[in-house]
């Protein structure tokens, strides 16, 4: 007899796997609260407690972190994640649940908050460790390979996966998403700030929007922070990394000579041309404006380029 947990958290993969390629990394609160189907039933992903078990199931099948919680995937410096009890009775149902799916290896969905009714999903991850004097549990990021195939999700079995490295692995991929995570909760920071446009077109569609570092995140100056991003769509951030244009320290746009001395169409008439000494669109709040020092460190860059 198979093992309907098993099959929910398969079609609960492909199903995350399917949502991603519609909203991208992000998902909204709303998609995760009306799920999906399976066998005539609806399979909520998210509820009002951080550790959620779905309806007729008995190991949680999520757990989540608010974008506002100071504590819940706290980095105590091992890579790893590490979650907090739900209150602090050890017995409680739902930390029971991951106890147990700790036991029996179960994986689970992690649902990180990046924002208001957003959340990147990451799975599977699994409960590797018990820390009852901290109240959390220590949780490890998987390989996503064959989690969500349908000869699995049919079968209602797990793949079979070489334990050889396993904990190597898992440490590696936990900490490449934490350093996405970092990435995404910038994204959302920025795009924010910016009130989900363009700042140089004025584009509204978040799908089409990017937070671009003003200097990159592998510079000393290079933050994740609000004043060392802009919100830009997908033409501009490329046009600002290859130097096609620059912005100055005053924030006004310089689109590089060659470019404007182009005769090429109405996109390039409108897309770049039109932009030249235009100012671009700036936050609402001062200290979420880009940096002037950075935008000159920037612009220096921008300048030098035009000259070789």
């Amino acid at each position: 007899m198979t093992d309907i947990d098993t099959k929910v958290r398969l079609a609960a993969f492909k199903w995350l796997e399917e949502q991603c390629q519609i909203y991208g990394d992000t998902l909204p609160r709303k998609v995760l609260e009306q799920g999906f189907i399976f066998q005539s039933k609806q399979i909520h992903l998210i509820g009002p407690q951080g550790i959620f078990i779905p309806k007729g199931l008995s190991i949680p099948l999520t757990i989540t972190t608010s974008p506002n919680s100071p504590y819940d995937d706290k980095d105590i410096g091992d890579g790893l994640f590490h979650y907090k009890y739900r209150g602090t009775d050890g017995q409680h149902r739902e930390n029971k649940g991951l106890r147990e799916a700790m036991i029996r290896k179960i994986p689970l969905i992690y649902l990180f908050g990046i924002g208001v009714g957003k959340y990147v999903p990451e799975w599977p991850v699994e409960i590797v460790e018990d820390n009852p004097s901290a109240l959390t549990f220590t949780v490890a990021v998987d390989e996503k390979k064959n989690w969500f195939g349908e000869s699995n999700a049919v079968k209602g079995t797990y793949p079979l996966r070489n334990e050889t490295d396993i904990d190597a692995k898992r440490r590696y991929l936990t900490v490449q998403t934490r350093q996405r995570l970092h990435q995404q909760r910038f994204r959302e920071r920025v795009l924010q700030a910016y009130q989900e446009q363009c700042a140089m077109c004025r584009l509204r569609h978040p799908e089409l929007l990017e937070a671009i570092h003003i200097i990159p995140d592998s510079e000393p100056k290079g933050e994740p922070i609000v004043p060392n991003g802009i919100s830009l769509c997908n033409l501009h951030h490329t046009a600002f990394d290859r130097f096609v244009l620059g912005i100055r320290p005053d924030y006004i746009i310089e689109v590089r000579g060659d470019i404007l001395e182009e005769e090429d169409g109405p996109m390039l008439r409108h897309g770049l041309q039109a932009l030249n000494n235009q100012k671009i669109i700036l936050p609402r709040s001062r200290k979420d404006c880009p940096d002037p020092d950075r935008l000159s460190d920037r612009y220096e860059k921008f300048k030098k380029f035009i000259l070789n």
